[in-house]
């Protein structure tokens, strides 16, 4: 068979353009530009976002006209009682034998400042209550944990603990005087007394009010012995501790004028004793008000505590 010769094209391939240097550049694109901001799509069931709307809880409590009304109430009770007793000593109800008029205190209360008695017995007494006050704290606290951690503490402790205190702090003034003389001991030691079982009461309780699944979750996570006490059960019986405390500092001012009825030569109850021997209302009535005032500052000083302690404590306390 015979074959045919295959034609081969030798004529030269056409040559290719040429590339100019600019088009080995990449592509340029437009500036990117960012998309429209569209808003989130409204919840199902027509229902708002509470926390677009919602103002904050620090924008509730401040400035507002809530606020200085809370602050007229609590000082209506006090104000009135002022006014009605005022009034009554002008116009005679109430005799000057049996209460002066308020100008009268307040002139007595401004000689104790000006002659500088009030400073100084003020300064003893706080320390006296503040010792005491201390320890009353320490051993109730140690003793309100060993209670309510231990079933065997409570076995031991609170039977006797609920028995001494029974025991009003007035009637065991001879024996203190009898076991500790009288000086500075004998008063601390019965302030001391007064101060504990209100913060060992309120310790005791908030312990056994912490809910066991928590304690267990502690566990679990590997958080025993101390470091369970200090970061689990401490935190959240704090609201309870200081209730206790609350009571206690005011149990203390209570303890300091019996305290200082044991032969005592300085402090806001000699003051009051050596005015009670000479018939001078007005000067007692001066140092009663200024109970009140530390009343007022301690109940403070909680509340302040309170806040910086529990930032996560919410009221159930309707505005």
């Amino acid at each position: 068979m015979p074959s045919h010769p295959i034609a081969v094209n030798t004529a030269p391939a056409p040559a290719s353009p040429a590339i100019e240097p600019e088009q080995l550049s990449p592509p340029r694109h437009p500036p990117a530009t960012a998309p429209p901001a569209t808003a989130p799509p409204a919840p199902a069931g027509g229902s708002r976002d509470l926390s677009r709307s919602a103002p904050a809880a620090g924008d509730r409590r401040g400035g507002s006209p809530v606020r200085g009304l809370r602050r007229a109430l609590r000082l209506a009770v006090p104000v009135a009682v002022l006014v009605a007793w005022a009034v009554g000593s002008e116009t005679g109800l109430i005799p000057a034998r049996i209460l002066d008029s308020p100008p009268t205190v307040v002139d007595a209360l401004g000689h104790l400042i000006s002659t500088h008695q009030l400073q100084d017995a003020l300064s003893i007494s706080l320390r006296r209550a503040g010792v005491g006050l201390a320890l009353g704290l320490a051993v109730g606290l140690v003793f309100g944990l060993t209670t309510g951690l231990s079933r065997l503490g409570e076995e031991l402790l609170d039977a006797t603990m609920q028995m001494v205190r029974m025991i009003p702090f007035l009637a065991i003034t001879p024996l203190v005087v009898v076991w500790f003389g009288i000086g500075e001991t004998a008063k601390t030691v019965l302030i001391a007394f007064a101060c504990t079982f209100p913060i060992y009461l309120n310790t005791y309780a908030a312990v056994r009010a912490i809910d066991p699944k928590l304690i267990e979750a502690a566990r679990v996570f590997g958080v025993r012995g101390f470091a369970l006490t200090r970061r689990i059960i401490i935190p959240n019986a704090m609201p309870g501790i200081l209730v206790g405390l609350r009571y206690s500092m005011g149990v203390s001012i209570l303890a300091l004028i019996a305290a200082e009825q044991i032969n005592a030569d300085s402090g806001l109850g000699y003051l009051v004793g050596n005015a009670q021997d000479a018939f001078r209302n007005d000067i007692i009535l001066a140092l009663l008000l200024v109970y009140t005032v530390l009343g007022l500052l301690i109940d403070l000083f909680v509340r302040i505590l309170e806040r910086v302690l529990l930032p996560w404590r919410a009221t159930v306390v309707s505005a």
